[in-house]
């Protein structure tokens, strides 16, 4: 999205505060934006705020002297890339099918030569209503691309179809019109996990894996870049929210197992993360403090549940590719081909992270693909690449078995 330009109708709704984070992560994909604001919008964002985010002028009067001297509304129908409405209500639907052009909003609508697409956001009852769906067909027809109503729970109490997507899937489709590249994992759902877990010792101290999370989150990235919903649960991290993903932050295995299995069903799982394999048996309310003399305090230590192995033995709800992540210090194939037939997933990819290898804090990893009786030897590339050539396999994958 870099260097496209977006103008953002922002229309009455609740769902209209989620619409920031719509702003942030366009301008995060090197975007811009220029919003529109009803007069129902302004009940639920400020100028102001949109202003601030977009670091551009915010647009709200059909009848503003200083802009319509210059014809505002017809510049700013056609200066864009693409139009969106976002949330689209009811009546800015009925005002766009019917050619109505009351206000800024549906005046620029009715001006623009450039494409549309509406996030629609409503109650299910007006969703479901027989005149705003004649008004979606009818839009439809006429070429304006829909992204979402979903099934969920309504500000109103009541649930159903007609909740706005959430911004992530807003992402998505945005990047799915700009982009020219095929999106062959559209339709589809991934959960990836990254990063390390932190398990508790007492307040101040745990014990956790070294682990950026750098690969995990690149592969979250990739496999969204293919058009796939992803679904990213991370441990602690200091790296930035992938954009277009939808992330769930976790410290525990325990947090992380639950999780997963709450976003559950999904077609992909891939468990890059650096789960911890143990915890201590209870975790010490207040600080053990240092006693002079004294022996060292001895931690008893239980398993961490299994994962991989748990999603891989899930039934019904098993994702139709699971693939595992081992990180070996020695006889690295051989532990990760164990490994592969202990958990029971589809693949495994391997890794050496020894500390010379600088894997866990690097740029840069070196990774054996395991798959069904074959082993594919990858160069030594960055981690963005392995994650991109990762998410092609998955991609072929999904293609070979149509």
């Amino acid at each position: 999205m870099q260097g496209k330009r977006v103008l953002l109708i922002v229309s009455g709704g609740i769902a209209a505060i989620k619409i920031p984070e719509v702003i942030r992560s366009i301008r995060k994909l090197g975007g811009s934006v220029r919003c529109v604001l009803t007069k129902g919008g302004e009940q639920f964002v400020t100028p102001l705020s949109l202003a601030a985010l977009s670091e551009d002028k915010v647009y709200t009067d059909l009848f503003s002297l200083t802009d319509e001297s210059e014809m505002g509304h017809i510049k700013l129908s056609r200066d864009a890339d693409v139009l969106m409405v976002a949330p689209a209500s009811a009546d800015i639907l009925a005002k766009l099918a019917a050619g109505l052009a009351n206000d800024l909003a549906s005046t620029v609508l009715l001006a623009t030569d450039k494409p549309v697409i509406c996030v629609p956001s409503m109650n299910v009852r007006m969703w479901e209503h027989m005149a705003t769906q004649a008004n979606v067909q009818t839009l439809e027809a006429r070429g304006v691309t829909f992204i979402g109503p979903v099934e969920g729970d309504m500000a109103c109490g009541e649930y159903g179809m007609g909740r706005m997507v959430e911004p992530a899937e807003i992402i998505q489709g945005l990047k799915a019109f700009f982009y020219d590249t095929p999106r062959p994992l559209c339709g589809r759902h991934a959960i990836v996990t990254s990063g390390p877990t932190f398990e508790p010792i007492d307040p101040v101290r745990y014990i956790a894996n070294r682990s950026s999370g750098k690969q995990g989150h690149a592969i979250a990235a990739a496999l969204s870049d293919l058009g796939c919903r992803t679904t990213l649960i991370t441990g602690p991290t200091n790296l930035a929210d992938p954009v277009g993903c939808d992330v769930i932050q976790i410290e525990t295995a325990h947090e992380m197992l639950a999780a997963t299995e709450a976003a559950l069903p999904a077609d992909i799982a891939v468990f890059a993360a650096a789960v911890a394999d143990w915890r201590t048996s209870g975790e010490a309310q207040e600080k053990i403090k240092k006693q002079p003399g004294a022996t060292p305090p001895s931690l008893n230590m239980v398993e961490n549940p299994d994962i991989l192995k748990t999603v891989s033995a899930s039934g019904n709800s098993r994702p139709t590719l699971i693939v595992g992540f081992a990180a070996e210090t020695n006889d690295v194939l051989t532990n990760a081909s164990e490994k592969r037939a202990r958990k029971e997933c589809d693949w495994i990819v391997a890794n050496d992270v020894s500390p010379e290898t600088g894997t866990f804090s690097g740029d840069n990893n070196t990774v054996h693909l395991i798959t069904d009786g074959a082993v594919e030897d990858w160069p030594r590339m960055t981690k963005t690449d392995v994650a991109k050539q990762l998410a092609g396999r998955i991609a072929h994958y999904f293609e070979a078995a149509e």
